[in-house]
């Protein structure tokens, strides 16, 4: 008789109301593998690794571990049959230290009432160095995201899990973190460990898993040896369809002409970036690549008054920008798009509605201050049907929609200020590749509309397939300009490595600075 799969899920289906989240799925994980689980956003994918780990409670069908039926109703359950998730999203007590997050889960089954910090230090930096030179006794929220991603990462290595789910995790990891990862489930998988490993990212799945299950619209489609079926294969049974343009048509160069719409000059915060200089054109999408760490995110807080900068110039159009609050950039026409959605993009609780008003809630007040309700669903409603938003209705919670339709609506929240210019980081962070279609093809038309739209972003494709040209950042300022044929691989990463130039030894990729 065949040895039973460590995990078995058996016919699970789960609603949210009306909302079916999953029906009828099925999959299966044999001991000591590397199983890639794909497929939209929506498609289900998180919903059952939060029913596997007991976060969420199945409507119908059962789990099976080693062959026995078991109910998981708590995450307490899952650790106790040996099954860890690292969350896409961060969930990490932010006011804790790095060592108290990770070893929260036995912390709370202690007995005894004292504890030992040196010991808890100790244990959490032996862990901790596997993946990163993390300091565990700074507090999580003194962290970079990447850096609380890594966190989340090395408490569930201190599981002791016989199954490890890991959902996107390498959405917010430099390179160079992903290879140390990708190292370590290696050696998970060398022990017997079985890993879920959900991702977006291809050449991840294709270089690390051994078979790939597909989910589309909440239903099972199937599953394959990697080794049997290439990427586009895989693609086709996650959309349903031919994605054959990832990226829309870029403007002409004739097109990219006229006064900027927005000028930096000599910009700096006195620690994270110094002298940055660029000019964004109206209608253009300027890419902003460079290393995870290396100042791009703090020279767009810097742009919009979300970080306080020591000199320089800001010009929208022909005058200065009032960059003194975020609140004093948003009236003037600058809003942000931050790359952590689900921590300042958007308001999880709230419905779609209040979170398209909030940036520009006093267009919609009343004389007596009271918010104008109908207003605020038939602007909802404008913007929501132009991004294309699937949901059930504009009072539906934020959090009840997939992670692409909740980045249309943290676009659409920017929109109902009518802005000037947009600056947007990771747009696409933790999206499939039917969402990042959509996504790339909803900024395009941004642009013709006439916005200026800068993005921020790490992967490579996206920068050069999305963006009419890029500026590089290296060690907080501009190591140098990419367009047009310029416009490669190879030359963003000799400038973001420092192989390339900068700005005053310009190389090939920088020639054709603005």
């Amino acid at each position: 008789m065949a040895e039973a799969p460590v995990l078995e899920i058996r016919n699970i289906s789960k609603h949210f109301g009306a909302i079916k989240a999953l029906t009828d799925v099925t999959f299966r994980l044999e001991r000591g593998e590397v199983h890639a689980l794909c497929g939209e956003n929506g498609a289900g994918k998180s919903t059952l690794m939060n029913i596997i780990a007991g976060v969420l409670q199945p409507n119908e069908g059962e789990i099976l571990v080693d062959g026995a039926t078991v109910k998981i109703t708590s995450p307490a359950v899952a650790q106790s049959l040996g099954i860890g998730l690292v969350h896409q999203e961060i969930a990490l007590c932010p006011d804790a230290t790095v060592a108290e997050n990770m070893f929260m889960a036995t912390t709370n089954k202690r007995r005894s009432p004292f504890m030992n910090f040196a010991k808890l230090e100790r244990d959490a930096q032996a862990v901790m160095s596997r993946l990163a030179p993390i300091d565990v006794r700074r507090k999580v929220g003194d962290l970079p995201i990447s850096s609380q991603q890594l966190v989340e990462i090395a408490k569930a290595l201190t599981l002791d899990c016989r199954v490890l789910i890991f959902d996107e995790p390498t959405a917010a990891l430099t390179e160079a973190e992903a290879q140390v990862l990708f190292g370590i489930i290696n050696d998970l998988k060398a022990h017997g460990i079985s890993i879920v490993y959900i991702s977006h990212r291809m050449a991840e799945i294709f270089s690390l898993c051994d078979r790939v299950t597909v989910f589309r619209d909440g239903r099972y489609v199937s599953t394959e040896k990697l080794s049997d079926v290439t990427s586009d294969d895989v693609v086709r049974s996650m959309v349903g369809r031919e994605i054959t343009q990832l990226y829309p048509e870029k403007r002409l160069l004739a097109e990219r002409t006229g006064q900027p719409i927005l000028s930096v000059r000599n910009l700096g915060d006195g620690t994270r970036f110094r002298d940055v200089s660029f000019e964004l054109r109206k209608g253009e999408i300027l890419g902003i690549g460079g290393l995870i760490g290396s100042g791009r995110t703090e020279i767009a807080e810097g742009i919009c008054g979300l970080r306080t900068t020591t000199g320089g110039d800001v010009r929208l159009g022909d005058k200065t920008l009032d960059a003194s609050s975020y609140a004093s950039a948003v009236r003037a026409g600058v809003v942000y798009l931050s790359e952590d959605r689900k921590g300042s993009g958007v308001f999880l609780d709230l419905s779609i509605a209040k979170n398209i008003a909030a940036l520009d809630l006093k267009s919609l007040t009343g004389r007596f201050g009271l918010l104008d309700a109908k207003a605020e669903a038939e602007r909802a409603q404008k913007l929501a049907r132009r991004l294309g938003v699937r949901m059930g209705g504009i009072d539906m919670p934020v959090s009840s929609l997939s992670g692409g339709n909740q980045q249309k609506v943290a676009i659409a929240k920017q929109l109902a200020v009518n802005p000037k210019v947009i600056l947007m980081d990771e747009p696409t962070r933790g999206i499939d590749v039917g969402a990042k279609s959509e996504i790339h093809r909803l900024l395009r038309d941004l642009a013709r509309s006439g916005i200026g739209i800068v993005v921020i972003t790490s992967e490579l494709p996206e920068l050069l397939g999305l963006c009419d040209r890029a500026i590089v950042i290296r060690d907080g300022t501009v190591a140098g300009n990419v367009e047009g044929e310029a416009m490669t691989e190879e030359s963003v990463m000799r400038l973001a490595s420092g192989i390339g130039g900068s700005q005053n030894n310009t190389s090939k990729a920088s020639e054709h600075a603005v």
